[in-house]
């Protein structure tokens, strides 16, 4: 029996990448909202505080665990020891408050959070590159899986693990530390396939993200070769069940893996045109609709 909690990104009350997306969203709203339409946990947004002291309370009077949350790594122009200094606080926050993965994103050279770069214009990394990144990556993930928190690499649309060809040679390459986010929406918008991701590099899945897609604002955007934002701006992402993307048959591989872990709606939209509470309600009854068809049982 494979046995998830179910969780939420403050992305659908208020966007990191363009803070004027529900920038007047009060964190108790966030809050409040997110356990009413069902969740059990929450990943961290800007509006939470970093100090694990004032945040725990937070999170309890809500009834909420902290899931997990974002940190921007820069391995490539700089050593593992200083990624190391630099993720500590970070690494501190997760680690007190029970997280037992952190969500990791390589951000040099990236291009998510610029409007004026067309998707296309993804950097990736070159051959010396990757040499540089990979062993400084397993430092770093050694470090934090010593610490009880295990790395859960994100693949992200405009950074530089983006597409299915760069997930595969992640993992080939990279030490077991490494665990793998697996989020369903970046794959798709990447032009790759997240049932057969996640049947490749099972093992190595340690946090899922559910960012489902409306098939033709993807399309309009690699078309008009929009930014990131603009594709956000435009709805090419919404919760689970709202797309096209096949959670049915992603969980009922993540059953048969013996998965169990956090799976989590990640879907940042507009929150002015797509209501957050109907659409986390949305998620959350989706979800638990999947997992059950999928054989997936649910704790709080």
């Amino acid at each position: 029996m494979s046995i998830v909690r179910l969780g939420i990104n403050p992305l659908t009350w208020t966007n990191d990448d363009m803070p004027s997306l529900g920038g007047d969203t009060p964190l108790e709203t966030c809050l409040s909202e997110g356990r009413e339409a069902g969740f059990s946990g929450f990943e961290l947004g800007n509006k939470f505080p970093r100090d694990p002291d004032v945040l725990g309370p937070i999170l309890q009077r809500h009834d909420l665990s902290l899931v997990s949350g974002w940190y921007s790594s820069e391995l490539l122009t700089r050593s593992a020891e200083e990624e190391i200094e630099a993720i500590k606080p970070h690494l501190h926050l997760l680690k007190s408050l029970g997280a037992k993965a952190m969500v990791f994103c390589e951000v040099s050279h990236c291009v998510h959070g610029r409007r004026d770069v067309p998707l296309s214009h993804s950097p990736g990394m070159n051959e010396a590159q990757w040499q540089t990144f990979i062993p400084r990556l397993n430092q770093v993930a050694d470090y934090c899986l010593e610490q009880g928190v295990q790395i859960a690499y994100h693949h992200h649309l405009g950074t530089v693990v983006e597409t299915e060809a760069e997930v595969d040679r992640l993992m080939a390459e990279a030490a077991p530390s490494v665990g793998l986010l697996l989020d369903s929406g970046h794959l798709v918008g990447a032009g790759g396939d997240p049932i057969a991701v996640q049947q490749k590099h099972a093992e190595r899945i340690v946090h899922v993200h559910c960012k489902d897609i409306r098939r033709e604002v993807l399309e309009d955007a690699r078309n008009r070769d929009l930014s990131f934002l603009d594709g956000v701006l435009n709805g090419m992402f919404t919760v689970p069940g709202d797309g096209f993307i096949d959670y049915i048959t992603l969980f009922k591989g993540l059953r048969d893996s013996g998965y169990e872990g956090w799976v989590v709606v990640e879907a940042e939209q507009d929150p002015a045109v797509a209501h957050p509470l109907t659409y986390a309600r949305l998620g959350c009854d989706n979800l638990k609709r999947f997992c059950a068809e999928a054989g997936l049982t649910v704790t709080e």
